[in-house]
């Protein structure tokens, strides 16, 4: 406000010189171009100031080439499934539990650590000094396993690595079939969009062509608005689908690690493909490579193990220790002893009885649990097969010429409505027929695929037959 107040006064002042100028005042003619020469030199500076400051402006808001341009992703199903192995956060933290039972293993490989001990004994009675009865003794003790305890732990650790691997080998399945459910999910979402935008379309000209006729009388309006309402249904349903793409979109980029900005490409079409796989043979080569049966079987053989360890617990180890005293005043000079000794704890009261009977319990445990998860393969593989077989039936059945007449139906309906032969109501009919053959056909052949996916991932392995 102060510098507000002073340019005002300053420009009363001017004012008046400006009116002694015109008076034909001298002094009134110099303190004008004073002024004038000051207004001038403020004038520039002031548009120095904006205009660097709208530089500064336009350089802040100016948008680098390629800024908003996001990155185009394109995969198709094996590129993903590579990536997926490669970036995917559940499968790295599964794989550090591999590392931590290699860690385990290394410890089971190491012998106990020697003990050394090292004491001086002195006798202080009848004047006895430190110097004149000072005793110096050093001695190493090592403990040393009996009934082959090390060999059992060694054993169990590598029993416990293999159950690990094959526990990381049965998160890449599960995972595996999540993101091949993920990726189909949206070639599902894009196949409902084509259809709807096909749809849309397609009754925008049917509305455009009846919105002449009905301005021309030859339609009703309630046929118009029936037309109309269609249109708007088929764009709600476009809508509908463009949402449920992105959110497809959005599961897959986060299986994949992706940044959100990322335009996801996908290449692989869902095609129908007939697979006639043997049951047998499937049930067969699941119980023998489905990684997690794999793990249950390692665990049991690594509880047997503990159980052998926890048997040879029951037989003491043994202690054998090795020394050197030097004893009196003048050290080597006098009394030297070597040491021998030999521990062994007496297995009177403690044989490791709780032990041996948590060996045994675990053992027990861990086949139950492996019978238990063989159970749940062959009824899942069953229940897999089964289901494959009732949606290729049902695809099958579409492709036989179900999906082709509804579409001809349509068709054939529309040309009839067009010269008159047939009505509004029997176009609506026909276009919603259409419409719910062709999304129940992309369902189903979904639905097929799915099961398919499911059988593998049943099996534990890729089905190509």
């Amino acid at each position: 406000m102060r510098a507000l107040s002073s340019v005002d006064r300053y420009s009363r002042t001017m004012r008046d010189d400006m009116s002694q100028h015109k008076n034909g005042s001298p002094s009134g003619v110099r303190l004008w171009h004073q002024h004038l020469g000051l207004w001038v030199l403020i004038a520039l500076l002031g548009l120095t100031l904006f205009g660097s400051g709208w530089a500064r402006a336009a350089e802040s808001t100016t948008i680098p080439a390629g800024t908003f341009a996001p990155p185009v992703v394109r995969l198709n199903l094996s590129e993903a499934m590579a990536l997926f192995l490669k970036q995917n956060l559940d499968l790295l933290i599964a794989k550090y539990g591999i590392d931590s039972t290699k860690g385990q293993q290394i410890t089971a490989r190491l012998f106990p650590n020697p003990v050394a001990q090292i004491g001086n004994v002195a006798s202080f009675t009848q004047g006895n000094t430190l110097a004149k009865t000072g005793a110096f003794t050093m001695q190493v003790q090592q403990l040393f396993e009996l009934a082959g305890k090390r060999g059992y732990r060694i054993e169990s650790a590598g029993f416990g690595v293999q159950s690990a691997e094959a526990d990381f080998e049965d998160a890449v399945r599960q995972l595996g079939f999540t993101i091949k459910d993920a990726y189909y999910r949206v070639l599902v979402a894009q196949r409902r969009l084509a259809l709807a935008e096909e749809n849309r379309d397609r009754f925008a000209r049917i509305l455009d062509v009846n919105t002449i006729r009905f301005k021309k009388g030859y339609i009703a309006e309630v046929d118009l608005i029936r037309i109309r309402l269609q249109v708007v249904d088929f764009q709600s349903q476009v809508i509908e689908s463009i949402q449920e793409g992105e959110s497809a979109r959005a599961d897959l980029r986060q299986l994949l690690r992706l940044s959100p900005a990322s335009k996801l490409e996908l290449t692989t079409e869902m095609d129908y493909r007939r697979v006639d796989p043997d049951m047998g043979k499937l049930r067969s080569v699941a119980l023998d490579v489905r990684p997690d049966i794999r793990s249950r079987r390692a665990t049991v053989a690594q509880r047997e193990a503990d159980l052998k360890l926890a048997k040879a617990y029951r037989i003491p180890d043994v202690t054998i220790g090795a020394g050197y005293s030097v004893q009196g005043s003048r050290g080597p000079d006098n009394q030297q002893m070597a040491i021998l000794n030999l521990g062994v704890p007496l297995p009177l009261f403690n044989r490791n009885q709780g032990g041996i009977v948590q060996a045994e319990v675990g053992v027990q445990s861990a086949q139950a649990e492996l019978d238990r998860t063989v159970n749940q393969v062959e009824n899942q593989v069953d229940v897999a097969y089964h289901n494959l077989l009732q949606s290729r039936r049902l695809v099958e059945a579409y492709l036989a010429g179900v999906l082709e007449d509804a579409r001809s139906t349509f068709t054939i309906v529309e040309r009839a409505y067009e010269r008159g032969g047939a009505t509004i109501l029997d176009l609506l009919d026909a276009a919603r027929t259409s419409r719910t053959i062709q999304q129940n056909f992309i369902e189903a052949l979904f639905s097929y695929q799915r099961n398919l996916f499911q059988l593998e991932s049943s099996v534990g392995q890729e089905i190509t037959s």
